[in-house]
């Protein structure tokens, strides 16, 4: 039986979670496809075959804002992860295992920039790819 979902647990990369305390999202995207391959013929149509599952991807995003949730050392944390190049596990918060997945793509967006540099908010977008 499944438990219901936290706040503390949204999604888990590998031994990253996804959650209030950590890195929050707003929007998650999944998109899932399968390959067909097409053979030309002659006055007809082309034959279409299913050559098994494609590309399965998921975007996600939101934003961190220390003062009301989340860290910005998850953000480098998240960096990290993509820099070694291996393939985590993806759970929801109900436990189901989504498949292994690579991050090949983190984009962060400063916002209401203070003294120093030091941003009050960031926006992020995190790409990942299924792998297994």
């Amino acid at each position: 039986m499944a438990t219901a979902p936290t706040p503390s647990q949204l999604l888990t990369l590998g031994m990253f979670v996804f959650g209030m305390d950590t890195l929050a999202y707003s929007d998650l995207q999944r998109r899932i496809t399968w390959r067909h391959e097409a053979s030309d013929r002659f006055g007809a149509r082309p034959a279409v075959q299913f050559i098994g599952p494609g590309d399965d991807d998921v975007t996600i995003a939101g934003g961190c804002i220390p003062e009301i949730a989340g860290r910005y050392s998850a953000l480098d944390t998240l960096a990290s992860i993509g820099d070694t190049g291996d393939a985590w596990a993806l759970m929801n918060g109900l436990g189901e295992v989504w498949g292994y997945y690579v991050i090949v793509g983190l984009d962060l967006t400063h916002q209401t920039v203070m003294a120093g540099g030091v941003p009050r908010r960031i926006d992020f977008t995190v790409t990942l790819k299924r792998k297994d």
